[in-house]
């Protein structure tokens, strides 16, 4: 997938947040399974904090569910982008074809509004 602009912010995550997200997504019984599937990007990636980015997409794209949390990992390993963007500018990433006819106003209205979605969904206790 393409770059999509440089008006995007880039979320801050760490390994506290992983875990917080998956203790309040996944059943407690889930926890150790769902950091082992996590991991499995992790440890190929050589960057922590990408990582941990990537990580925190999957888990959002997930909706607490494993299957679905397996599958957008192994699409990250593929291209991690594509997960980073469904993620984190989900209105952008569909509309990106047509972000040209957009004006400047439109498409940081576009990464703005994702950008709120993206924060309350990640503060979300």
């Amino acid at each position: 997938m393409g770059d999509l602009s440089d008006e995007q912010r880039t979320p801050r995550v760490s390994r506290a947040d992983v875990e917080r997200i998956v203790r309040r997504d996944f059943p407690a019984a889930d926890y150790a399974n769902v950091l082992t599937i996590l991991d499995e990007y992790g440890n190929e990636n050589g960057n922590e904090g990408s990582s941990t980015r990537v990580q925190v997409a999957a888990l959002k794209l997930a909706l607490g569910d494993v299957k679905k949390l397996r599958r957008h990992i192994a699409t990250a390993r593929q291209d991690y982008r594509d997960v980073l963007s469904a993620a984190e500018y989900p209105m952008a990433s569909v509309r990106l074809s047509a972000m040209n006819s957009l004006s400047e106003k439109e498409r940081q209205n576009m990464y703005d509004s994702d950008w709120d979605q993206y924060q309350q969904w990640l503060e979300h206790r």
